[in-house]
This record gives C-alpha cells, structure tokens and sequence, in this order.
C-alpha cells in the first residue's frame, strides 16, 4: 500500500505475539568481515519456508541486545542478530578507519554470504537503519523486505526533530540542554540530568526485563562510546561526528514502496510525522507504522504492539 493509506494500526495492536523470548541463540558464530570479525547469532531454522530477518543494532556502538525480545519472531523465521564491529562480542580492532559507513554495509553482506542466505528481510532501527539503507539501495535483489525503524535518513532532518523536542521540554531543562551544547558552559552533573530527563522522554521510556537486562550486563561492550562520539557526537541532540553531514534522502528513490516498513515510536526523538515523510518519498509510497507508548527504542518500549505489526507485514510478503 502507498504511504497515504499504508498507515498500520499500530497503536491498536497491543496483543501478546506468540512464541516467547529467546534469551539464548540456538546457535553462534564468529564471522570474518572488512577489518576484523563479527559476532552473529542466529535463532530459528535459517533453511526454513520465510526468509530470515536479520536486525542491525543502532549506536553507532550498541549491540544486538536491544533486540532479544524480536526473537519471539523465531517460531515463524529465523532471526538473526549480530554485533558491528566494535560493538558487544565482536572484535574490537579500535581502528577508526572501519567507522565508515560502506564499511558497515559491506559487513552485513559478509554475514548473509557466510550463513549461505539468498534473500532476508534487514531491519535496521536508528543508526541501523542508515546501513539497511545503503544495504538496500545497492543489493536489491537479496532483500526480501526492509524495515527501517527510527531511522537517520538525514541528519539534519534528525537535528530538526530534536530542535522541537528540546523546545518542547519544560523551560529549564531546555535552557541547560541548549547552555551544554557548548563545552564547559555548565556542570556536567547537571547537564547529565538535563539529558536523563530528554531520553526519559524521547529515547527510552522503560527499562528493559531482567532477563535481558542480565544478557546486557554479561556482554564485553554494551555500548561503545568511542564509536559514538567519533561518528556522531557527544550527546543524541547535537551532531559533530563524521555522520554530520549525512544524507540518504536521496536513496528513498531507489526503494521497492512494496516492501518497505517505516516505523517509529509515538514518542521518538525520530518524530513520527518525519519518518511518515519519509515513506511517502519512496516511489509508490512505503507503509508506516507508529508504535504507541514508545519513544525511540520502540522494541524495549512496546514489544507486543511492534511485533504484532512486524508479524503481520513480514506475513503479507512471505
């Protein structure tokens, strides 16, 4: 459906998806990818009927646990998770030469070449989504689907977005948050409250279960700031990285509407009015999704209500 009348009730779709979590990978492996190896985990029968799903964690520097309850998915189709490199099991070269983002794109279709997949469905959430991106831009023909969650298309359609959100917060943390901008101008202590209080909002809205949160805590690098602060910057509002100046809007183009998913959390800081537009860029018109009672990390906030919309598209092309 075109984007204009591809609106999925996401907000009404609240039911328990079947099947459960999958805290353990039915099996894992080290993968050899540009510059190091990654770690990949995979749940599910990769040889089944459906195309597997393979998810790509955002950051730059965070990792496949954000993920874990997708493999609820598994009963259906495999579901692939893996760590970039840098991030979580993976190798750790600390090479900034790698955090590039053809780099990252090759990397993924490093993983489908050594798990032997013809096609997948990638879904990509945040700075994942960039690489699902560009992935899907230039390797149409392995991609069975695409879903792009809270993506950074552009980064300065993403700065727009956290402008409204800054000035929507009550006055005085919006005027701390626009005095930490500048280095030094205010202490950190209180310039880290400031930012709590606007990923509070806008980034996560709950934590995660004890299961995964235990998964996390056992993890070599949860996230990773060196990679952060080198691609994107020092805080989610402000951009002064190598990703600055980012612009995929033109790769919209080159997207199949037909098998494309937007999605973004009610209360993301990738507002749902933005990523909406962007799906109606896409020629033919993409589907969009909002997630109700979610901000950014739409699978930590909502599982059931963004897996049942997963399910059910990833159904319809299957």
């Amino acid at each position: 459906m075109a984007a204009g009348a591809g609106l999925l009730g996401a907000g009404l779709l609240g039911a328990a998806a079947p099947g459960g979590v999958r805290i353990r990978p039915d099996f894992e492996m080290m993968v050899p990818v540009p510059g190091g190896r990654v770690y990949v985990r995979v749940n599910g029968d990769l040889k089944g009927p459906r195309p597997p799903i393979v998810m790509l964690h955002g950051g730059p520097g965070s990792s496949h646990w954000y993920f874990l309850n997708a493999t609820a998915l598994a009963d259906e189709r495999a579901v692939i998770l893996y760590d970039q490199l840098d991030s979580g099991r993976s190798e750790a070269p600390g090479d900034a030469a790698n955090w590039v983002v053809p780099r990252f794109v090759a990397e993924l279709e490093s993983v489908r070449a050594a798990l032997g997949v013809a096609r997948w469905h990638v879904l990509g959430a945040s700075w994942g989504a960039t690489v699902a991106l560009e992935y899907a831009a230039r390797r149409p023909r392995e991609l069975a689907g695409l879903v792009l969650q809270s993506p950074l298309v552009s980064t300065a359609a993403w700065l727009a977005d956290a402008r409204a959100l800054k000035d929507a917060m009550p006055a005085g943390v919006r005027e701390l948050l626009d005095k930490c901008d500048v280095a030094g101008a205010a202490p950190q202590a209180d310039c880290d409250a400031a930012t709590a209080a606007f990923y509070a909002r806008h980034v996560r809205m709950a934590e995660p279960t004890a299961d995964i949160a235990a998964y996390k805590s056992a993890l070599p690098r949860s996230f990773s700031d060196d990679i952060y602060h080198h691609m994107w910057g020092r805080a989610e509002f402000t951009a002064s990285g190598t990703l600055k100046d980012y612009d995929g809007r033109a790769l919209l183009k080159r997207l199949d509407g037909r098998r494309t998913l937007f999605v973004a959390g009610q209360h993301d800081e990738a507002r749902p009015g933005t990523v909406a537009g962007f799906a109606r860029d896409v020629p033919g018109g993409a589907d969009f999704a909002e997630i109700a009672d979610a901000a950014h990390s739409v699978m930590n906030d909502n599982p059931e209500a963004y897996l049942a919309v997963l399910r059910g598209w990833l159904l319809g092309l299957d």
